[in-house]
């Protein structure tokens, strides 16, 4: 069964940095594509960024230039550099495997002076 723990979450000052990561387990990691969700109050949940297998990388318009997916294939990991931080990105981040539609608990990120 497929599951997936994110960690790194946390309270960051309007531009500051942070370093989420997402640790996979029972499932063949490589062939998948994997990304970051995230889902602030009162709102939908929404894309931040996606990872294919072959390193193929696609973001929300609102994160370009300030966040970066990157994976550990060996390790079976994937992980979000977020930089530049800003308070409208305070919300629920959550690892996904798009092919099997499999959601991690998600860590919370807060953006706040």
């Amino acid at each position: 069964q497929a599951q997936l723990e994110e960690s790194g979450g946390g309270l960051v000052q309007p531009g500051g940095s942070l370093r989420l990561s997402c640790a996979a387990s029972g499932i063949s990691f490589y062939w998948y594509t994997l990304g970051w969700y995230r889902q602030a109050p009162g709102k939908q949940r929404e894309l931040v960024a996606t990872i294919t297998n072959a390193l193929g990388t696609n973001y929300a318009e609102s994160v370009k230039g300030r966040f970066t997916i990157s994976r550990d294939n060996a390790n079976q990991k994937i992980f979000l550099q977020m930089d530049s931080l800003k308070p409208e990105d305070t919300a629920v981040y959550y690892c996904y495997v798009v092919q099997t539609n499999t959601w991690g608990q998600g860590t919370q990120v807060t953006v706040s002076s």
